[in-house]
Formats: structure tokens, sequence, C-alpha cells
């Protein structure tokens, strides 16, 4: 237990709990969670493979699926390892560092992906509403630049938390009750005054979601109001059907967060592996179902799977 003494600052290590109250089921558990991790690193993995092997396919709307993929491995990588080796192997203890950066990256890539969700509306946007001025609008050097801008977006604002959380004296226990180095569950085991993590934590996520998604839902009106001005019904389906897939995203992305967000305030006497299983609905949905409802929706990486198989048949 020697691992675990406070330093004049922090614990050399946490312990992490895992699902608090379900202990006796971790190893259950982890089925669906090492299926759902499996599913996403094949299917995000293939999404890269494909994409970057197929010259038709380097066009905006599949760069930024591109990227969006990629976030979502470094996502579920960030968690899922740990996570299945504590409900394995009764792996629970995690280095201090280890822990900020893991919070670190989680965070960040969080926000990353909340930013190439926003890109994406605005390339429908473009898309749809300016069909003429597509490939002039959306260059490659403006698609690098708003990838830049959503790293150094989500650098800037996670960089001073790992700072403020070194910082701090820890005085109540080792024991994170969560699977993994999440901001506010690492802040509950500091003393002193930790109004402003609270304040700057709330304050962030707000800003990220509430942000993002008023412009996404900005560029969908535009999209709706430019598809009802169509002629004909079947180009109106045809044009609002290349949304279908970053609809599926967004949702499969937001709703966890906002059911989760809404459990907080309304079941705050639910027992804590409520909230703790929401949170791992979270990372673990949508980089399990985003390939999946771009692999079915979006023809041209249809095809390029299918003829994969094909290949192998021969």
């Amino acid at each position: 237990m020697s691992t675990f003494n406070i330093t004049t600052t922090h614990p050399v290590a946490f312990l992490l709990v895992g699902i608090p109250g379900l202990e006796h089921l971790h190893m259950w558990i982890s089925i669906p969670f090492c299926f759902a991790y499996t599913l996403a690193l094949l299917g995000n993995c293939t999404l890269i493979f494909i994409i970057r092997a197929d010259a038709a396919l380097h066009e905006p709307m599949y760069l930024f699926l591109a990227m969006l993929a990629a976030i979502d491995l470094v996502l579920s990588s960030t968690t899922l390892p740990k996570m299945l080796a504590i409900f394995w192997f009764r792996d629970q203890e995690i280095n201090f560092y280890a822990c900020l950066v893991q919070m670190f990256f989680l965070h960040s890539f969080s926000i990353m992906e909340s930013a190439v969700l926003l890109a994406m509306a605005f390339d429908r946007y473009v898309a749809i509403c300016k069909p003429l001025h597509y490939t002039t609008i959306l260059t490659r050097p403006l698609i690098a630049k708003i990838g830049m801008a959503a790293v150094t977006r989500a650098v800037t604002l996670m960089t001073p938390l790992p700072f403020l959380l070194q910082s701090f004296h820890y005085c109540r226990g080792p024991m994170i009750a969560h699977c993994y180095c999440e901001h506010m569950a690492v802040v509950r085991l500091a003393c002193g005054d930790t109004h402003f993590n609270n304040i700057y934590g709330i304050a962030v996520a707000m800003f990220i979601v509430v942000l993002d998604l008023l412009f996404v839902i900005l560029s969908y009106i535009f999209i709706l109001r430019a598809v009802l001005q169509l002629a004909s019904q079947e180009a109106r389906y045809k044009a609002f059907g290349t949304c279908v897939s970053h609809i599926g995203a967004i949702l499969s992305t937001y709703t966890p967060v906002v059911i989760s967000s809404v459990m907080h305030r309304v079941a705050r006497q639910a027992a804590p592996h409520i909230h703790i299983l929401l949170a791992n609905f979270y990372l673990l949905f949508p980089p399990m179902i985003n390939p999946i409802i771009y692999g079915v929706k979006t023809k041209q990486i249809r095809d390029h799977i299918l003829s994969l198989f094909r290949r192998k048949d021969v």
C-alpha cells in the first residue's frame, strides 16, 4: 500500500473502482464492452483504410469522416483497454500522471469530435446550399485549417486542467469511483477550494455542446430550406439522403450526453452505477456505431467494402 502514500501535493497513484455496486458483475459487463471496442477498432480502421486507399474518396465529406474515425479510435483506446484490465484482472491502479494524461486525451478528443461533427454539418450545408461553389469553398487547405482549429481549440481548453489538478492536495483517499479518470471524479478527491475547477468544467462543457449544436442546427435549418425549394420530390429525397449518415452520427454522439446530463439533474438519487454506465455508453456507442452508419448509408464506402469481400471470394 506504500504506492498510495500522499506526497506534499498528490498521491503516487489512484485506484479506479470500475462500476461501483456492480463489481461482482464486472466479468459479465466486460463482454459487451469488449465486443463494442472490437467493433470500434475494426470499423474505424476499415473506414480510414478505405478512404486513404481510394482516390475517389479524397473529397471533403470523406476527409472529415476519416478525421472522425481517427478521433473515435483514440477516444475508445484511451479508456477501454484500462477498463477491460479492471474488469478482467482487477488491475485498478493507475499512476497519477497517467491518470492526468488519460483525462486530457479523453476530454480533448471529445471536444475535437464535436468540432468535426460541426465541420461535417458545414460540409453538407455547402454541398446542398452552394453546390456550384463546393469545390472552391471546401479546398484541401481549408479542410486542413479546420482540422488544426479543432485540435487547437481542444488542446487550449483542456491544457489548464492537468496543471490545476496537479496543484491540489488529495486527502480523500485514492479511490476514484469510476472506470476511468474523468475530471470531476478526480476533483472530488481533492481538498481545498475546487470551485474554479467545477465552474470551468461546466462552462467548457456547456460552451462546446451549446455552441457546436447551435451551429449544427442552424446549418440544417438552411439545408432544409434549400431542400424544400427543390422542384421534384426525388431531388429532395436525394439531397436530404446525403445528410442521413451525418444526422445519425450527431444523434449517436449527443443523445448519450443529453441523457446523462438530464439524469444527473433529474435523478440525483439514482445509484452511482447508473450514471457511470451512461458515461461509458457515451464513450462506447459513437465509435462503434458511426462506422456502421456510414458503411451502410454511404454508397461509395459500401461498394468498396463489398468489392473487398468479392476479391476474397475470388
